[in-house]
Formats: structure tokens, sequence, C-alpha cells
């Protein structure tokens, strides 16, 4: 492309200048920032390196409205995990690309994304495998890890805040899987940091995690999450309306955390959600004969008695949200039956002429008209494999 611009220059001299237009009015590179001042304050990721976060700024009458959407990419639960994780962009920021584009619920373009187009929309870079929830003095000299996140969540919201959020009149907190749950642990401290005034609502995108039952009867999340939380001391900061009535580790759980929320929040969400459905399901190591292997890629695999246990999961799934949302007249539903895990990331899946729809309503639009309070939205779709618009995301999964 840069060759064939470069031989036509002479032709097209407005060619090269268009095409950088191009891409950014649709976000096609927007650089890093990293936070230098936060290493003062100890707030770095696993490698000892200052966090990250990528910015563009809002326009119009988006110019006070903000959106902070944290990256996701799982846990590391010890520290050899954390170790395997340390020198790799989950880790380091300096293993991480230098410019990113923005698409979905961060998208510029109005056609696609018309509620938040114009905001100030950031992306926080997630290298803590904690949920931004660790916070460990101790750096063991051997190992070389730092269990930072909470304090990398408060340096870059700290710097936002600096940047003009301080004065927002609309904010959302979002993040996809690992940020999404972020962004219903931090939800209410989200909410204790801006105006009074202003309009804060929360939107977690596959990141509704439930305290699940496995193929074993047992519940390996249970554990997992628990050595998520010991290892990077992260107790004391989850929510304390959660912690002081139960088992803190617990608290890692969306559904527990959200009976006592005060800020309101919208679930986007599978009830097959992918990840959910090969790791708390049916997680590799109680599948000893690997019977689910082929199941977990793809449903359309799985026998007749494994997919009644995934619709199980469903029913499972269905029954954490009510008990963690309850039926509060602030909750936000956009439940798909898609086997996929986050979804409002992309404009195929976020609002576009193909994107999926539940009860006729498509993601972007469910969860604008939540937000702006135009209808109270709570879809939630038939059973797999009910939805014919599924079809576009399946092979996000």
């Amino acid at each position: 492309m840069q060759r064939m611009a470069g031989s036509r220059l002479g032709q097209w001299p407005c060619l090269v200048v268009c095409m950088l237009i191009l891409l950014k009015a649709e976000g096609a590179s927007i650089p890093i920032t990293i936070v230098e001042t936060a290493v003062s304050s100890g707030a770095v990721c696993l490698d000892g390196s200052p966090p990250g976060y990528h910015f563009e700024k809002g326009s119009g009458s988006g110019i006070d409205n903000w959106l902070v959407h944290m990256e996701g990419g799982g846990w590391c639960e010890s520290v050899e995990s954390c170790v395997s994780r340390r020198d790799t962009f989950r880790g380091s920021s300096s293993k991480m690309e230098k410019t990113m584009g923005f698409s979905g619920i961060l998208g510029s373009k109005q056609a696609a994304n018309p509620d938040f187009y114009n905001w100030n929309r950031i992306k926080v870079r997630y290298c803590d495998g904690s949920s931004f929830t660790g916070d460990v003095e101790a750096v063991d000299p051997e190992t070389k890890l730092y269990f930072r996140g909470e304090r990398v969540w408060q340096a870059v919201i700290d710097e936002l805040l600096a940047k003009g959020m301080q004065n927002a009149r609309n904010a959302i907190l979002s993040g996809c899987s690992a940020g999404g749950l972020a962004a219903i642990l931090h939800c209410d401290k989200f909410q204790s940091l801006l105006p009074a005034t202003a309009r804060v609502k929360c939107v977690s995108d596959a990141g509704y995690f439930i305290h699940g039952t496995d193929i074993s009867g047992g519940s390996r999340i249970e554990s997992f999450f628990g050595q998520v939380v010991k290892t990077h001391g992260s107790a004391k900061n989850l929510p304390a309306s959660c912690t002081s009535k139960m088992n803190p580790e617990l608290c890692f759980f969306p559904q527990y955390v959200a009976q006592t929320m005060r800020t309101p929040l919208f679930i986007i969400n599978s009830a097959y959600d992918s990840w959910q459905i090969k790791n708390i399901l049916a997680p590799t190591a109680v599948d000893s004969k690997k019977e689910w292997k082929d199941c977990k890629l793809d449903l359309k695999k799985c026998s007749a008695s494994q997919l009644q246990t995934v619709q199980d999961y469903r029913t499972q799934f269905l029954k954490a949200v009510n008990t963690g949302l309850g039926s509060s007249s602030t909750r936000g539903l956009w439940i798909d039956s898609c086997y996929a895990h986050c979804q409002s990331g992309s404009v195929s899946t976020w609002l576009n002429d193909k994107s999926p729809e539940v009860g006729d309503t498509k993601m972007g639009k469910a969860v604008g008209d939540w937000f702006y309070d135009r209808s109270a939205v709570e879809k939630i779709d038939c059973p797999y494999p009910c939805n014919p618009t599924c079809v576009s995301v399946d092979s996000e999964s």
C-alpha cells in the first residue's frame, strides 16, 4: 500500500493524506500512553514496568463524556503462572504494541456507535493478571514479580481525572473478560471518584464469571479464583460491601459483589460463554479422558447428554445473574445464546447490519438505550441453538 501510494503521489496528492485522515477517523492507530509517574508509587506491571493506556479524545457533544474500557486476558494464580506472563504484553508495557485500533463500543464512527462515538474513549492495558485488584508490597528478588494491579488501576484513573474526567457529565467503566470482571469489582469506586452530578454506569462484557459447578460436581473455578486472590493480595481491594459478609475470596465472583452494588450495571454475556464452558463447566483437569474436547470447541459436536449438561449450565448462569442483580430497576441485561466470549469490542458484533440480536435488539443499541434511560433493557435469549443471528460471532469465540 505504501509503495503504491508513493509511486502515484504526483497523480494523487491527496491519497496519503486522505488515508491518514481515514485511519484516524476509524481509530486505527491510537498511540499508547505510558504512565511514567506511576513507578514512584509502585503502580507497575508484573515486571515492574509502568502501566499504559490508549486514549482518543472526545469532541463536540461528547467532550465531557468518558468511556474507560479495561482490557481482558485471564489471570495468573501462582508465582509460576505469573512468571510466564511477566515478559509478555500481559505482564509488561515494554512488550505492548505501540498503537491500537478502536472498534465496537470504542469505535469513532457515528453510524456504528451512535451513543458513544464522540466520547473520550480509553482502553486500559492489562498487565497485572488480577483484574486490577492486587497489591503486595514485597517483591521477591528471585522472580522480580510485582503484584500491583490495584495501584495500576488507580494510577491510570488518577491521570484520566487530571486530564478532564474529574468534570465528567457522563461516564462508563467497562471491560471485556478479566476486564469485564474488573469493571464490576471497581464500579462503585469509579463512581465515587466522579462528580455527584454525573451519570455514571458500568458495563461488563463477558465478565460475569459464575461460581459454577463443573462436570465432576466440584468447583475448580472457586479454588482458582481463591488462588488469584491469595497470590495477588487482592482481598483488601475487593468491595467491602461483599467482603464484610462472606469469605473475601468469593468476592471475586460477580454474583456476590453485584448484590450490594450501588452503581447501575449492564451485563453483556452469552449464557453459553465459550470461556466458561471450557474452563468452569468442563475444565481439562476434570476431563481426564478428554471426552469434552470436541464439544468445547464446537457445541455442534456435543453428544446429547453433553448438550443437556451445557443447557443446565445456562440455567446455572441465569440463576447467578438473578442472584447478583435481583430485580434491580437499574440493571441492564443483554444475554445471548451464541457460543462466544467478548462481543462489545468489534463493530461486527456491536452494531452493524449483521450483528447478533436478542429480542430484535442489537447490543450497541441496548447499551445506549439503557445508559440514557430511553428504555429498560432486559434481553435474555432463548436456549441454544435458537438464534440465527449468531452466525457472525461463533467464529470469534
